[in-house]
């Protein structure tokens, strides 16, 4: 039974006639037949959120419910593709239209035409029970997609069929207690606003390598961990972003561009293809889901695409895999939201965001984590998720970013200052934190000794240390310092320019492994611990600021990763010998 459209404003239409939908139902309005979906009922009265322009469609059109939630297909052929907000592969909707899609285009989110390999895992007369892996399809060279028994669906293997098949044929068929068979495809469908069921949820513990200095060793990010990225214009969030789903030791990334600006999609679209997976070698795109909503995209949809993307994330952890998801930006998510509560005329909160803002935010963050996936094998996947929150003026104290401080355990605070200074990434050493600290020291111990949590404090300590006697510098100047915080004063402008500086465009910088980082910072604080040592004794403090080493040391961030340990041994070496001899020389009062 049809509805009929009583009002158009925007992407918000009302129908009447609609007693038989339920609410968050997709629904198709007008001729064109585009997707909506009912955000509230009113008796036989729906309000609708279309996810496509509403131009030319009036009073009178018809409205058809089409009984499901807004869900998406998963199956394979997700990697590699680019999809928008509801899940429409742009690729395929190019092909058919052009440069410019035109509205209430139908295409399936997986390929209908493509064949895959599919080898069994399970045999005939295998008992199963939802979750567990049939069989597998090689989806790309980086990556094996695990065709599961869907929810609800448990008995025996009657029939499994190996070879090539399109995602839609029938690859297995499972008689459950009852007698009644169940036919299964590659295809699962899922709605988009449920979390994906686990069967049990674990503490992150072990860190996830985003190759990012000052975020792996300051603060880092657990597996299955959430962090936020705020910061002013031009701070560099979408760099971030980008570095971390290029680098991040994760299985899968997947990146929802969310009313962002085309151009950064593009850049995406261009670089990742080109890159290669530092694990694997592999180009990175060959793990990588994309969705594209960007800012002159329909609002709508950039509501629904956040919620695309958990849910894409949160079938790949099912099989096993780590995977990280990263929103940019949660605020233009947020934006979209306000939107559409001001065209239903609810009662606004703070700054006119809906006063169910805080909570939405916390439903996408909370489906982050570490879980052991359903099935009788207890395989453990995690989702990581990391959001970018781009705050008007770079005001941490409105309602988006207070929310999301809430809810997240790292903050990564950018500063444009830093940014425009060209010191990137640009997150500010002293208003960052991360909670995961804790959690995550006994992997470091277990990997590197005690010493690699050592050396965090003591960078901690001098970076703050640092930042008050700038205070003292700028009033007197520098001649007022002891010899001992002057020192301190050069040991923490090597930490910020030998080590929490990168330069994405040099291969050997751009990414830097945990014992490339170790031995980096290891070697900075070194120095000053000898350092100390030398002007307790006696040494020239002028001398042993221009030990030839200190250069030596600014360069060894570009060294061959492979050869790094041996470079680490050989800057040791060379920094006693030439304080030793800074010592021999005699004091500067001699």
């Amino acid at each position: 039974m049809s509805g009929t459209i009583l009002k158009v404003s925007g992407p918000l239409v009302v129908a009447s006639g609609m007693s038989d939908a339920n609410v968050a139902d997709i629904v198709r309005v007008g001729e064109q037949r585009l997707v909506g979906e009912i955000l509230n009922m009113t008796g036989d009265r729906a309000s609708i959120q279309v996810y496509e322009e509403t131009s030319g469609i009036g009073p009178g059109a018809k409205v058809e419910p089409m009984g499901l939630p807004l869900s998406v297909e998963l199956g394979p052929g997700m990697l590699e593709n680019i999809y928008d907000g509801i899940q429409r592969p742009l690729p395929e909707m190019k092909a058919i239209s052009g440069d410019t899609i035109s509205r209430g285009m139908d295409v399936p989110a997986l390929n209908r035409e493509k064949l895959w390999d599919f080898v069994p895992v399970a045999g005939i007369g295998d008992k199963v029970v939802a979750g567990d892996v049939l069989g597998t399809v090689q989806e790309t060279s980086a990556i094996s997609h695990k065709i599961m028994v869907p929810k609800g669906v448990s008995g025996e293997v009657v029939k499994i069929e190996q070879g090539e098949h399109v995602v839609s044929d029938v690859i297995a068929v499972v008689k459950d207690e009852k007698g009644t068979e169940h036919e299964l495809t590659m295809i699962q469908r899922w709605p988009v606003r449920i979390p994906r069921p686990y069967s049990q949820k674990f503490t992150p513990s072990r860190p996830m390598n985003s190759g990012q200095r000052i975020i792996d060793t300051l603060f880092p990010i657990a597996k299955g961990g959430t962090a936020a990225v705020p910061g002013p214009f031009g701070s560099g969030k979408t760099v971030v972003q980008h570095q971390l789903a290029k680098w991040s030791d994760v299985d899968i990334v997947v990146y929802i561009g969310c009313g962002e600006r085309g151009n950064e999609m593009t850049d995406v679209l261009m670089e990742f293809p080109e890159l290669k997976d530092p694990r694997n070698g592999e180009p990175l795109m060959k793990r990588t889901v994309l969705i594209a909503n960007t800012s002159d995209m329909p609002v709508a949809a950039r509501e629904a695409s956040i919620y695309t993307g958990i849910t894409i994330a949160e079938y790949f952890r099912d099989m096993g895999y780590d995977v990280a998801v990263l929103a940019d930006s949660t605020s233009r998510w947020a934006e979209a939201l306000r939107e559409m509560s001001g065209r239903l005329e609810e009662m606004p909160g703070e700054e006119g965001y809906p006063a169910y803002l805080a909570s939405r935010i916390a439903q996408f963050y909370e489906r982050a984590g570490v879980v052991e996936c359903l099935g009788s094998d207890h395989r453990k996947g995690s989702v990581t998720a990391i959001g970018a929150v781009s705050p008007p003026g770079g005001d941490l104290s409105e309602p988006v970013a207070q929310a999301t401080m809430r809810i997240v355990k790292v903050f990564w605070s950018l500063d444009s200052s830093l940014a425009y200074a060209r010191h990137f990434p640009a997150i500010n050493w002293l208003n960052s934190y991360s909670l995961y600290v804790d959690t995550l020291a006994p992997w470091y111990n277990e990997q590197f000794g005690e010493k690699y949590m050592e050396n965090r404090t003591q960078t901690m300590r001098i970076l703050q240390i640092e930042e008050e006697l700038q205070e003292i510098v700028r009033l007197v100047g520098v001649d007022a310092l002891s010899h001992d915080e002057r020192l301190l004063l050069e040991t923490a402008k090597s930490i910020r320019e030998d080590f929490l500086m990168q330069n994405a465009f040099m291969d050997e910088d751009a990414y830097s492994s945990y014992a490339k980082q170790f031995r980096l910072l290891d070697c900075i604080l070194n120095y000053d611990n000898l350092g100390r040592e030398a002007l307790e004794k006696g040494a020239d403090m002028n001398k042993l600021f221009k030990i030839p080493v200190r250069e030596k040391l600014g360069y060894a961030k570009l060294a061959d990763p492979e050869k790094f340990e041996e470079e680490y041994d050989i800057i040791n070496e060379e920094m006693k010998a030439q304080i030793a001899a800074v010592l021999e020389g005699g004091s500067e009062n001699d």
